[in-house]
């Protein structure tokens, strides 16, 4: 499956924040942000030409584009991928690079196509809230898990079982890659795109878009414990007051919230 890959010149840091919260709503599935510019991937079939000129932020934008093969996106990874540090609580790494010293847990992913290695704020949110969770013991459901990052980090924190789910093949075969690798025996992983399951959760890890989230709302509060906790992230600033609405309409409170270049990480509970 060819992949295009699409430059987008110059851009500053909050207009590549925005246009990547906006890219990935419409199916781009990877970003590489630059110092005054973004380079984002989607599956050449899934490309709607119309959806773009909508999206840039301002008419002086540069865009290029080019084809390239899955092959070569993951080369791109690897030679751009560097080890990310969620203060001394986790490091996130790949496996040529050498340990970090003076980290509670490292986590060990081959970096390709999906979403999720840290750098981004919305995962670097979520990994600082799972630092103040208690989940030695607890269930935990990672909601559109991406690489695997957060569901192997919830093994590692302690998690009796954590049940990890996504609706994109890349990123199950991924993220299967990547629990082995971690030798996460507590993370199982399933692919689905709705939730339709038996199972409450003590803890649930939602880190998505914005869309996803406020059409999962219903579903995120049927599946978590009566006393249980939701993160969610993947949201600007600006989504906010539309996600804290929907869930008090679901029986959900904010109790909580981190932010990070104009990205947030909501904690919620039931009311």
């Amino acid at each position: 499956m060819n992949y295009l890959h699409f430059r987008f010149r110059p851009l500053n840091a909050e207009q590549r924040e925005i246009l990547i919260a906006q890219l990935s709503e419409t199916g781009f599935e990877g970003f590489e942000e630059s110092l005054d510019g973004l380079s984002a991937f989607i599956p050449e079939a899934q490309f709607e030409e119309d959806l773009l000129p909508g999206l840039l932020p301002d008419p002086n934008v540069q865009v290029s584009r080019e084809v390239v093969a899955p092959k070569n996106w993951n080369e791109e990874w690897e030679k751009n991928f560097e080890p990310v540090l969620v203060h001394d609580f986790c490091a996130v790494r790949a496996s040529f690079h050498a340990p970090i010293p003076g980290v509670a847990h490292e986590v060990i992913i081959t970096p390709k196509m999906s979403f999720g290695t840290g750098h981004h704020a919305t995962t670097f949110l979520m990994i600082e809230w799972m630092q103040e969770l208690d989940l030695p013991g607890k269930t935990v459901l990672d909601f559109g898990t991406g690489t695997g990052v957060l569901a192997i980090l919830a093994g590692q924190c302690g998690a009796e079982g954590v049940l990890a789910i996504d609706n994109d093949d890349w990123s199950i075969d991924n993220a299967t890659e990547n629990i082995l690798v971690n030798n996460s025996r507590a993370v199982s992983i399933r692919k689905a795109d709705h939730l339709d399951l038996a199972q409450k959760f003590d803890i649930i890890l939602a880190n998505i878009n914005k869309n996803v989230l406020l059409g999962s709302m219903a579903a995120l509060q049927e599946h978590l414990a009566d006393d249980g906790i939701l993160v969610m992230s993947g949201l600007l600033a600006g989504d906010k007051q539309d996600i804290t609405q929907a869930a008090l309409q679901q029986g959900l409170q904010l109790t909580g919230a981190k932010d990070k270049n104009g990205w947030i990480a909501l904690k919620l509970a039931h009311q």
